[in-house]
């Protein structure tokens, strides 16, 4: 079962998807856990997602690992298909329960109440080809396939 978890190949293509989508996640976790980038840290983004949005504590705490230790996996390539799918699950619920509502547009010119989901779309487009192909070249995956399958 692991060894299927991280098989990948030596894919460009999905190196750059990976490293693209990890780096761009990267802030908002950080928001999220870290404060940083006008975040308000982990107790603020609890309080928020629990209090406010009504998430329950456990959904709350494994979207902020998603898109935190999602955002570092797959910048590493580490355990690429589940940190992908955490991303997708946030990406996910995120546009349903928040976005569509705005309609399918980005707020560039602030003209409308909130964000639309078209960015969403985009990181589950992607999260879904990383769960399919693996972390590509130069990931830990493929350095722990490597070792763990020698000539693969």
């Amino acid at each position: 079962m692991f060894d299927k978890l991280v098989h990948t190949d030596h894919n460009l293509g999905a190196t750059l998807l990976r490293l693209a989508l990890g780096i761009v996640m990267f802030p908002h976790g950080a928001q999220k856990v870290l404060g940083c980038f006008g975040g308000y840290g982990f107790s603020g983004t609890m309080n928020s997602f629990t209090e406010q949005m009504h998430i329950p504590t456990i959904f709350a705490f494994l979207a902020i690992c998603a898109e935190f230790l999602g955002s570092l996996g797959l910048i590493s390539g580490f355990l690429t298909r589940v940190a992908a799918f955490g991303i997708f699950c946030v990406m996910l619920v995120g546009a349903l329960m928040v976005h569509v509502p705005n309609g399918f547009f980005m707020n560039w010119s602030g003209a409308q109440k909130g964000e639309g989901f078209e960015y969403h779309i985009l990181a589950i487009g992607i999260a879904v080809v990383l769960m399919l192909r693996g972390g590509g070249a130069w990931s830990v995956d493929e350095a722990i396939a490597k070792r763990r399958m020698p000539g693969v």
